[in-house]
């Protein structure tokens, strides 16, 4: 017996829009996806994967280095291991299938990053289901780094809020973004001068737009740290989110610990 089941929803982007009409690769960072996925599973809860067209996520190969476990070698293996074997991370399941066989049975849900989700995951409409029925029965929903723009799902308008983004008017993304459930919310989410560091040293590229000023833009109350890539999570009611790839195992700890303040009031 497991104390719940928890949805881990993952993207199927392998590459991102950026400036001057080009792409660049893309996809799911390995410690934010397996580090809270573990965390998780040892405090007693059962993990689902599911991601929009059921196929697993693409690890960003950037991810897939020690240097992203604190430079711990056995931790990258274990992390791995656990991607390339664990039951957890090979059975994956669509949104679509996850939303038809019920949401009620999930006791939280979490987002993990990487830029993948600023692709799909930011408009896809069945996130946005899944996303509004976490947030009305105020069950802990976790995202991390780049995954907290997942929560602009939730707008009725999503895909008309990221082209707006995307053409650079900002007050038509806001004319789009009303009624949007987590305005108000306290949050952070990958900060522009970190994105800087990304587009510099991996894209060789620019973003269209970065993450702090698209949640703003959507009516969310985002902060950054003070220091780049140092570990930040903010808590609001039931919306936990993480600042960088540091954060993935403060995060971990602050979502188990939702999940069994749930728990333990149920």
């Amino acid at each position: 017996m497991t104390k719940g089941k928890v949805l881990v929803i993952g993207s199927n982007a392998t590459r991102i829009e950026v400036q001057g009409g080009g792409w660049g690769a893309t996809g799911q960072y390995l410690n934010e996806t397996v580090v809270p996925a573990m965390a998780i599973i040892d405090a007693g809860y059962e993990v689902v994967l599911a991601t929009p067209d059921g196929t697993r996520p693409t690890i960003d190969p950037v991810s897939d280095a020690a240097a992203h476990f604190e430079g711990d070698e056995a931790a990258h293996a274990r992390a791995r291991a656990f991607w390339a074997g664990h039951p957890a991370m090979t059975a994956v399941r669509t949104l679509r299938a996850v939303i038809a066989e019920g949401l009620d049975g999930y006791a939280g849900v979490f987002v993990p990053g990487g830029q993948a989700p600023v692709v799909d995951l930011m408009q896809d409409a069945e996130l946005g289901r899944i996303l509004r029925h976490f947030h009305e029965r105020a069950k802990p929903t976790a995202l991390l780094c780049h995954g907290p723009i997942a929560v602009v799902a939730a707008m009725a308008h999503a895909r008309e809020f990221r082209a707006a983004l995307i053409a650079g008017d900002v007050e038509k993304a806001k004319e789009w973004a009303r009624g949007w459930p987590y305005a108000g919310y306290r949050m952070t989410v990958f900060s522009a001068t970190e994105e800087k560091v990304v587009e510099d040293h991996i894209l060789h590229a620019r973003m269209y737009f970065d993450m702090p000023s698209a949640l703003a833009a959507a009516g969310g109350e985002v902060t950054t740290g003070a220091v780049d890539f140092e570990p930040n999570v903010v808590v609001d009611r039931e919306l936990i989110t993480g600042q960088n790839p540091r954060s993935d195992h403060p995060i971990a700890a602050a979502f188990v610990a939702a999940l069994d303040r749930q728990a333990g009031a149920a």
